[in-house]
């Protein structure tokens, strides 16, 4: 029998560590949402210019209806154009939520990159500031539109 196999004939490998072995954190958290925000940004980033062009290019009566399902419907909307405009003003909260929880964890994982942050307790701590930042900053971005569209 050689080195490293059993009676059986199986070899006898370390197994690499499942992710259950460990212990969730909210560290580990931060570090998945970072690469999930990207991929909803990247997504609805792209999607978003792609009908917005195709839109322009087709011209004025294509870009107001773009606008009408999309931005503001106005006094005449359908109900479809109301739903479709609440629809995408839910999904820009989360984008904007996406944003802001990219952004801080992007810099954090910056100042990982440059040899600071790894220690746990601190790992920890700037990862609930990333998720607290994103939050306020997000219902500020909201707040702020809110106040524009009201007029206030």
């Amino acid at each position: 029998m050689s080195m490293g196999q059993s009676a059986a004939g199986k070899k006898n490998r370390p197994l690499s560590p499942h992710l259950m072995q460990y212990r969730w954190g909210v560290h580990m958290m931060a570090s998945i949402i970072h690469r999930i925000t990207g991929f909803i940004l990247a997504t609805a980033g792209m999607l978003t210019l792609v009908w917005w062009l195709s839109a322009i290019s087709a011209g004025p009566e294509s870009y107001a209806t773009f606008q009408s399902y999309v931005v503001s419907a106005g006094d005449k909307a359908t109900g479809l154009q109301t739903a479709s405009n609440w629809f995408f003003r839910i999904v820009a909260l989360g984008v904007t939520y996406a944003f802001f929880q990219h952004f801080y964890s992007g810099l954090r994982h910056l100042v990982m990159d440059m040899g600071a942050g790894f220690e746990l307790k601190s790992n920890k701590m700037w990862s609930q500031i990333t998720f607290i930042m994103a939050f306020l900053s997000t219902a500020a971005a909201a707040l702020f539109v809110a106040m524009r569209i009201l007029g206030v």
